[in-house]
């Protein structure tokens, strides 16, 4: 019992002190069992989760086992309605539910956190019309006030940001993986909230997170380093993914310290908070919170899988700001990688080219895993 206790409080601790340096932990996961369970209302009583993100990945694992969905599945396939009818009934149940869970927090915190975030159909990640009606209909569809709407920043979907901003929803902007499109997705940001004071809308309603991929910028040039295969390209291996995070946060810094923003700041706006996705570590060999002692900074997200979550409960090392003043270190970093031939801008266009390419896959695998469950209850699932 001592030791059960004891490991309980280190846990606390440990996440405590991560939230007391001004980073939200935002839970990279749901499921309907999750949410049936109540374990999703235990992280966020014992493991200070405040938020939740989804993506096409997340629902085709937890909505294609069929597991949780029979009942709502059956009474779908009696109505005879779409396989995209269906998918869309599921997710945004599921993330109705689970705002509800988190809406204390959002109550709390004055909608800062207690936020759940879904994603426009990434099939329409090229298309800037087509994402913004998407992004309506699934703000009106959750019908919850702490929904987030996640909009991928591509070229098309920079001015659908800028849209659904305009329209006072609240988003979150998913894979960015450049310091310059990171920078175009923050000007979207800001043009959407002047669109918005024109409109006289409230700017204190609405909240947007940029959701800055890390550690996939570290598995591919990891790769190219050790296809170079020198000693000096393998003594950068596992640097250029936190360079990268670090000099977004600078660029972050500058952006919401100008001038333009103060005036929207003036009028009552809630600056657009760096959110670290993708923070499970894909190299082994990496301490498995790597991605989270590595990147403390006031007022950003770290959206984290469970296992992350549990392993920086049990051993994670929170030391402070690991984020602030180490830009010039990052910058190095970059410029060596790139020196020795790793281009930074391909790498970074083929990252969310295959960013967007793996949701559409996801997402057609969930199409086709519950086209089959309609169909095996009898409905026409086309």
């Amino acid at each position: 019992m001592i030791a059960v206790t004891t490991e309980a409080t280190t846990a606390a601790a440990n996440l405590k002190r991560l939230s007391d340096e001004g980073v939200s932990i935002w839970l990279d996961d749901l499921s309907r069992r999750r949410i049936e369970s109540g374990n999703l209302a235990a992280l966020v009583a014992e493991k200070n989760v405040v938020g939740v993100t989804t993506n096409p990945s997340i629902f085709q694992a937890a909505i294609g086992s069929g597991e949780g969905y029979e009942e709502q599945l059956a009474d779908l396939a009696v109505r005879g309605v779409t396989v995209d009818e269906a998918v869309r009934m599921m997710t945004t149940a599921d993330v109705r539910a689970a705002a509800d869970v988190l809406r204390p927090v959002y109550d709390a915190t004055g909608g800062r956190d207690g936020r759940v975030s879904i994603e426009v159909d990434p099939r329409l990640a090229h298309e800037t019309a087509a994402t913004v009606a998407e992004a309506r209909q699934l703000a009106w569809l959750v019908d919850r006030p702490n929904v987030m709407i996640k909009i991928p920043a591509t070229e098309a979907g920079l001015p659908a940001i800028t849209e659904v901003v305009a329209a006072g929803i609240s988003v979150n902007v998913t894979l960015i993986f450049s310091l310059e499109r990171y920078r175009e997705v923050m000007d979207a940001y800001l043009a959407g909230l002047e669109k918005a004071a024109a409109k006289g809308l409230d700017l204190s309603e609405v909240h947007s997170v940029a959701s800055f991929f890390v550690s996939r910028v570290d598995a591919d040039i990891d790769r190219r380093l050790t296809e170079i295969g020198t000693d000096e390209a393998l003594a950068l291996k596992g640097r250029a993914a936190l360079a990268n995070a670090r000099l977004a946060y600078e660029a972050y810094e500058q952006v919401f310290a100008s001038k333009r923003w103060t005036a929207l700041e003036a009028a009552g706006a809630n600056r657009q908070r760096p959110l670290w996705a993708s923070t499970g570590v894909k190299d082994p060999s990496y301490k498995d919170t790597k991605y989270v002692d590595q990147l403390v900074a006031p007022g950003t997200v770290n959206t984290m899988p469970e296992a992350t979550l549990d392993a920086t409960a049990d051993h994670g090392e929170i030391t402070g700001d690991t984020v602030t003043g180490g830009y010039e270190r990052a910058r190095a970093d970059l410029a060596a990688v790139e020196a020795l031939g790793v281009p930074y801008d391909d790498v970074v266009t083929r990252l969310e080219d295959e960013g967007v390419a793996k949701f559409e896959v996801a997402w057609q695998d969930l199409l086709d895993a519950v086209k089959k469950s309609l169909g095996s209850k009898g409905a026409d699932a086309e």
